[in-house]
């Protein structure tokens, strides 16, 4: 069969037949949805995004082997804390992570995960990646990770080719999260939630230990060419 006509006829296949869609309990795997069949697993989710700062300064003043240590590094700490905290990765892009969190502390779990993010970065992998690459620190380059977090209802469905698939998240809070990562302010804060993440948290994970003090700023940002409201935060929380 002719190129055009593979292409056409995988157009009809995923174009013209109807979503099987079910509800999911689980986060799925690649080998959970079916690749052909527009087979999709609908989830109320949280979606985390952990972004890494300053990346195109990485790439164009330091070398490669430099920059991929960085990378790597920032990645492996993210992904290591959102694990713990019942996060399930499915996908990495360049220089950013992507966890989802379900259940019924699935914001707390995401928030806490974002805030040790934040302290890993300052205090374990910043020091290490000083010590081990001595041309970061004098060329001011400062690992950090910005972090943004969505819930709501989202289906899982797999994009590619047999042998080079990968799942793909469609809805509105994975898409809110991914471009919460992405806001950049100065003085910057690193972790970025929506109202309804914030109206969901419990009281450890909105006020500081004392108790007395909201970890949490309103304000209201451009996300995605939408004026939401959202909350912001630069707390961070001990590994």
């Amino acid at each position: 069969m002719a190129l055009g006509d593979d292409i056409r006829s995988d157009l009809d296949k995923m174009v013209g037949n109807p979503w099987s869609i079910r509800n999911g309990n689980v986060v799925p795997g690649t080998d959970n949805v079916g690749l052909y069949n527009n087979d999709a697993v609908k989830l109320d989710a949280v979606y985390l995004y952990a972004d890494l700062l300053g990346s195109t300064k990485l790439a164009r003043d330091f070398t490669p082997q430099t920059a991929g240590k960085v990378i790597r590094a920032s990645l492996r700490t993210a992904s290591t804390i959102m694990q713990k905290h019942n996060g399930e990765i499915r996908s990495y892009d360049g220089d950013r992570v992507m966890g989802i969190f379900i259940g019924t502390q699935k914001e707390d779990n995401a928030v806490k995960a974002a805030m040790k993010i934040k302290y890993a970065m300052e205090e374990m992998v910043t020091p290490a990646l000083y010590r081990n690459l001595p041309t970061l620190e004098p060329g001011g380059f400062v690992p950090r990770m910005c972090v943004g977090i969505a819930s709501g209802e989202a289906f899982i469905a797999r994009a590619g080719v047999r042998g080079s698939s990968d799942l793909v998240s469609i809805g509105r809070a994975p898409n809110v999260a991914a471009k919460l990562s992405d806001i950049r302010e100065k003085p910057a804060c690193h972790t970025y939630i929506t109202e309804q993440v914030y109206d969901d948290l419990g009281y450890d994970t909105t006020y500081a230990a004392s108790g007395s003090v909201n970890m949490w700023e309103r304000c209201n940002s451009d996300v995605g060419g939408e004026r939401m409201a959202i909350y912001r935060s630069n707390y961070r929380w001990p590994v």
